[in-house]
Order: structure tokens, then sequence, then C-alpha cells
């Protein structure tokens, strides 16, 4: 599926071929704390089907609890997370944030990964109120 997206202030603009196969919710740490939230999602992207259109990406190697480096890439000015990949294997998984895909709302995950590290919270939200909006009052 060919898709196109950005970081949040627009700096950073992209076309990929990803995997409508592919999608993860990720509960590892990791995920947890550079997505600043609970888990991250990502869209798989095949070895080349990544191109930047506008903007650079500055780099940050991460070495994961396996021993495996993860090259994360980001805006240099917002610091919006783009994309994943392990570090010196152009065939590994690249993991595309899914939150910057324009066309995320047809990108509907298919398994979840990493959920020893889930929060106890995170498969029982049936209960918490939900608004349309912004929370009230």
């Amino acid at each position: 599926m060919h898709v196109t997206g950005g970081c949040f202030c627009g700096q950073v603009r992209y076309e990929a071929e990803v995997d409508p196969a592919q999608v993860f919710i990720c509960h590892c740490t990791d995920c947890q704390r550079h997505s600043g939230t609970a888990y991250g999602v990502v869209v798989a992207v095949p070895p080349g089907g990544f191109r930047l259109l506008r903007g650079s990406l500055k780099t940050f190697d991460k070495t994961a609890d396996s021993g495996r480096v993860r090259v994360l890439s980001f805006c240099p000015d917002c610091g919006t997370r783009i994309h994943a990949t392990a570090k010196g294997d152009p065939e590994g998984f690249t993991g595309l944030r899914l939150g910057t895909v324009d066309q995320r709302a047809e990108l509907r995950p298919v398994a979840q990964v990493f959920c020893r590290s889930a929060l106890g919270w995170v498969q029982d939200l049936g209960g918490v109120p939900a608004y349309p909006g912004g929370r009230p009052g």
C-alpha cells in the first residue's frame, strides 16, 4: 500500500510502501518511554520502501534489552518519531510510526507484541468515559 506522511511541525514529509498485513501494537518499555504513552504502533516497510520527500531526519541508536541496536529516526525540529530499523541490517524490520501516516485510519493492527510489558489498564478501556471532543469542563 502506498502511503504519505510527515511530522507534527510539517518540516518532514515522506512517502512509503507499507504492508497493511503487518501493523503492530508494541508494548515494550522502550516504545512506552519514547512515545510518551502506553504503547507504540508501527506498520512494516519493506527494504527500500521509504522515501524522504522534504526535510531531514536525525537518528539515535538505541540498544534494546535483547542487545540488538535499533536506529530511531525523528524530525530534528519537533522531535516526532518517524521510523526505526535494525542497525546494520538492511533487510531487518523497519517500523514506520503509524501516527505519522496520513492514511492511518486505513491501517488496522493485526497483533500486539511485548505484552509482558503492557500496562495493566490498556486492555480494559471500556469503562473509561469517552467524549467526542476535548475533556469536559
